[in-house]
């Protein structure tokens, strides 16, 4: 299963993210969404799976959870807007951590894109960075990677002109 992975659009969707999710079979968001319409345009185009952030309205928020723990091809993820990173989780993110047994722990919000290996909790975090207009990030940046089986392969990080 191919994914593209992107976060803090905070309203906009750059036009190359359609391009460069072509082949993904889903898309997945993780948090400042902004709108509606975001996400809207986004499951249009592909099957979205998404979590709010917290510039995220009580709509959105009402139509999207905190966080999601699903399993693809036996690889397990958590993904949440805010979570901090590996050694430094947040509580929220400890207490998910330590109840659902992770392989990769995906969050937005720091608008820093970060791929780090979590030796301890023995998972790889995920941060695409961001991809939208606002926040003191200097390039956007989304993700593709494919879920094999027990493991993803093929993780890309791309830069949006």
């Amino acid at each position: 299963m191919k994914i593209g992975l992107l976060s803090d659009t905070h309203n906009y969707l750059h036009p190359n993210i359609f391009d460069h999710f072509k082949d993904v079979d889903q898309i997945w968001h993780a948090g400042d969404i902004g709108t509606i319409e975001v996400i809207d345009k986004l499951e249009a185009f592909k099957a979205t799976r998404t979590v709010y952030g917290n510039i995220d309205s009580g709509e959105v928020q009402h139509l999207y959870p905190e966080y999601q723990y699903f399993k693809i091809n036996n690889v397990r993820f958590l993904m949440m807007h805010i979570g901090g990173y590996p050694p430094r989780y947040n509580n929220r993110s400890k207490e998910l951590l330590n109840y659902y047994k992770t392989d990769i722990f995906i969050c937005g919000h720091s608008h820093i894109l970060k791929v780090v290996p979590d030796e301890k909790r023995n998972l790889l975090h995920l941060n695409p960075g961001a991809c939208g207009k606002y926040g003191q990030h200097k390039v956007k940046t989304i993700m593709r990677f494919e879920v094999l089986e027990n493991k993803i392969d093929k993780l890309e990080v791309i830069e949006l002109s």
